[in-house]
């Protein structure tokens, strides 16, 4: 495995871990890699892992300072601009993440992530329509996300689309891993009843 692929496979670990793991978990891949990009002398790959660890400090305006840097490094890095634009969320400054989201998307296409993110802030924001296009450009590129379907399934919900939410959902439990994430799966589960019931009385009426 040659550098770069040692350094995107904790890449994704980590942000694996992020979604679904622990906060030590996701510590302690950040600073695994910090330690391999500095093993490696990979300036723009140290910058990253420096900004991950600053975002699970919430340490956010010191977090957007090291993504800069990446960026300057690798201006092909997508993820970076991606949390840039997350830190910027973080820090209510709205308007402005959409730009390093679609810088994001710009320069690295095929990086299924930012069209989640970015389908993630529309959906929060209430413009759900536009929300699901970006969920779905993100699972034509990863169609095995099981955090872009539950995203998916919460701005189909939103837009009363109960059918086709409660399809959403139980995607995700397809997908998780077997055994894991109990909490997330009940809360799915609960949800998937809640719509279940949603139909009935649309039926009813």
């Amino acid at each position: 495995m040659s550098n770069k692929e040692d350094l995107i496979e904790l890449r994704l670990k980590l942000d694996e871990a992020i979604t679904y793991g622990t906060p030590r978990e996701a510590m302690r891949l950040a600073k695994d890699g910090l330690s391999k990009a500095k093993e490696k002398k990979l300036a723009g790959e140290i910058e990253y892992f420096k900004g991950q660890i600053e975002i699970l400090k919430e340490n956010f305006c010191l977090a957007i300072e090291h993504f800069d840097q990446a960026i300057k490094h690798n201006p092909a890095d997508g993820a970076s601009y991606n949390d840039r634009a997350l830190c910027m969320v973080e820090l209510g400054i709205i308007d402005k993440a959409f730009y390093y989201f679609d810088k994001g998307i710009e320069v690295e296409p095929d990086y299924a992530t930012i069209y989640h993110n970015k389908g993630w802030l529309l959906n929060n924001i209430g413009r759900h329509s536009e929300a699901i296009k970006y969920f779905n450009k993100a699972l034509s590129l990863e169609p095995a996300r099981p955090v872009t379907y539950d995203n998916l399934a919460d701005a189909l919900f939103n837009l009363c689309d109960y059918r086709a939410a409660s399809l959403a959902y139980k995607k995700v439990l397809a997908l998780l891993k077997p055994g894991s994430c109990r909490q997330i799966r009940k809360k799915i589960s609960a949800q998937i009843r809640l719509i279940e019931k949603n139909i009935i009385k649309k039926k009813a009426q």
